[in-house]
């Protein structure tokens, strides 16, 4: 087959001709018209998915992605605007095309090329050719979350349009498929005892297999207890309730078993020196973390060839974004137990009792400033310490903070580099850490049977546990009962090892992936609004002057909650005015992305939108 119909046949079939120059064949360091003849011709192709096979490449003023700015989307903080998707606003003609097949295409290619090179079976090789299906597997896996079902595409396509035309595929159908191919890229690829390499290994692999099959898992049994009798339907409605049930309960044993592939091999571990307000932060500020054991993968900025610009934004506390109460309300008390009602609310009163490291787990001063933290090293002029939110702002991004929560993870403090430059701060891109499988672990086995698997769970969640210098996991004790809280009505183990899970991860981009997969629009985001520190009724008022401006006909700077008058009045980074019933997610539609009408035409029929739209 000529290599001019391999490109037209995957372009036309999925509707994204616009996107090639269907004249060449896939870009990439190819020598001859037989390609991949050598391993370092292999290795120049696959090189380029260590870039847009990545998560977090910088930072956003005002979020919208990046290293530190990738919870936006979610109830852990915000931008200046209501987003998007949270409110319920997006638009059929929003609609992108679904752009990682392209990608798949391209992989698709080097795969069904790859055995003309000499080399095969070297180790080099199979590394490589292990690293391929790994990346195949990570797009399916991002289209996945984002339309559901898919057509699966392993290989290129003849042009004949009767093959060209492949159907959806029901959701466990491309979850098996995603697992397979990395099952085959973890015993493809090499086996490695730390990140030095930053490359792909047998237990980034792992990883996401207990990732992946962990999102399905829980993907399925949430949206079919909330959608069985509904005409929206989000889970693989292709399967009997039993057959489902059995392949949720397999899901889970992948999972777990994953997860102890890892464990088992006593390489990975929580880093820790014993310092429990620091140790936390520097996993995120640490240019290098070669050497960090808990590190399994991650992309390393040398500030000069490759940098990004997460200090440059946020080292004056202010970033144009905010963290929410939400998020900091999650975390339990210093000795463990959940705080809500008269005593949280007491500790609001007094900015910044409800964030002293004293009262409550470390790991919240050191994911949000606590005043007095040094924000820029000490080599600076002048080495910002922060003492009170930047409400007001300065008139820039970087020094107006929305909801007097103050991002600390992911600054870096004591950078040696040139921080103050665009894209030329060395903030790290972690990808996975061994903590990620620790969390997947301890849910999985929540899912599984929490009761039956509740000492287990203490166990797998200690180390993270230790490095906070918190309480182990007392299932009891952290139940969250108060009518209030989103998840009051699920069984303790579930509950404690998702908000374990909330505050370990915070701010690193996988709280709405976790939110889709719950299907917890409902509990979480329809109807609340994204929120900030007690104003009034507490002592911060006191600490301002006339640059704030709320209240007031026009002008306003800030925004609050309820009326003048009322004795408690939270701060709001978004205008009332625009979002005024809270966000307004659509659960019969949003969890869910639109597919793109010309797809749909081009299709004829054997593709079908997503419920809702």
């Amino acid at each position: 087959m000529k290599k001019i119909n391999i490109l037209l046949a995957l372009a036309f079939s999925f509707g994204l001709a616009g996107c090639y120059d269907l004249d060449k064949m896939p870009e990439g360091v190819l020598s001859t018209a037989n390609p991949f003849q050598s391993v370092g011709e292999i290795r120049n192709y696959v090189d380029r998915y260590y870039e847009s096979g990545l998560i977090g490449q910088g930072f956003m003023a005002g979020g919208g992605g990046g290293i530190a700015g990738q919870d936006y989307d979610s109830d852990n903080m915000t931008g200046p605007a209501a987003n998007t998707r949270l409110m319920g606003q997006t638009s059929l003609s929003n609609a992108v095309s679904i752009g990682n097949y392209t990608y798949v295409r391209d992989i698709n290619y080097l795969l069904s090329n790859i055995e003309n090179c000499p080399e095969k079976g070297s180790g080099e090789f199979n590394q490589l050719k292990g690293e391929a299906l790994y990346f195949r597997a990570w797009y399916y896996y991002r289209m996945l979350i984002n339309y559901g079902e898919l057509a699966w595409v392993d290989k290129p396509l003849d042009p004949d349009m009767e093959v060209m035309m492949l159907p959806r595929e029901s959701r466990t159908f491309i979850t098996d498929k995603i697992l397979e191919d990395l099952g085959n890229a973890r015993d493809l690829m090499n086996e490695q005892n730390n990140s030095a390499s930053m490359r792909l290994h047998k237990d980034v692999a792992r990883a996401l297999i207990s990732e992946v099959a962990l999102f399905e898992a829980t993907w399925e049994r949430y949206h079919y207890a909330k959608e069985k009798d509904k005409a929206e339907k989000f889970y693989d409605y292709t399967l009997s309730e039993s057959e489902l049930n059995a392949k949720i309960e397999s899901y889970l044993d992948i999972a777990i078993k994953a997860c102890q592939e890892v464990e088992n091999r006593s390489v990975w571990k929580i880093y820790q020196t014993g310092d429990i307000h620091n140790d936390y932060r520097k996993l995120f500020d640490t240019q290098d973390l070669t050497t960090n054991p808990e590190i399994l993968w991650f992309k390393m900025y040398d500030g000069d060839n490759i940098g990004n610009s997460v200090t440059r934004y946020l080292n004056t506390g202010g970033g144009n974004i905010g963290i929410c109460a939400s998020l900091v309300d999650d975390y339990l008390s210093k000795d463990g137990r959940p705080l809500f009602g008269e005593e949280l609310l007491s500790l609001k009163k007094n900015y910044p009792d409800e964030l002293d490291p004293e009262k409550r787990d470390p790991r919240l001063t050191q994911t949000v400033a606590f005043p007095g933290q040094r924000m820029k090293p000490e080599r600076d002029a002048n080495p910002y310490i922060f003492e009170w939110p930047a409400l007001a702002g300065d008139g820039t991004a970087f020094g107006t903070n929305l909801t007097g929560y103050v991002m600390l993870k992911h600054v870096q403090i004591d950078c040696e580099g040139d921080y103050t430059s665009e894209y030329k701060g060395t903030t790290p891109a972690i990808q996975f850490r061994y903590a990620d499988v620790l969390l997947n672990h301890a849910e999985a086995l929540a899912e599984q049977n929490g009761e039956a698997n509740a000492s287990e769970i203490i166990r797998v969640l200690q180390p993270l546990r230790d490095r906070a210098g918190m309480p182990a996991v007392d299932f009891d004790r952290e139940y969250n009962t108060d009518a209030s809280y989103p998840f009051s009505n699920l069984n303790k183990y579930v509950q404690v090892v998702r908000r374990e899970r909330r505050v370990e991860t915070a701010l690193e981009g996988k709280r709405f992936k976790d939110i889709l997969r719950w299907a917890a629009a409902e509990e979480l985001i329809i109807g609340k609004s994204p929120m900030g520190v007690l104003f009034i009724g507490s002592n911060l008022p006191q600490h301002y002057g006339e640059e704030l401006k709320y209240d007031l006909p026009s002008g306003n700077n800030l925004f609050l909650t309820g009326s003048n008058g009322d004795a408690f009045r939270y701060i709001l980074p978004v205008p009332p005015s625009s979002m005024p019933q809270g966000w307004q997610f659509k659960p019969n539609r949003d969890y869910l992305q639109p597919i793109q009408e010309r797809m749909l035409n081009l299709m004829d029929g054997l593709w079908k939108q997503n419920p809702g739209w």
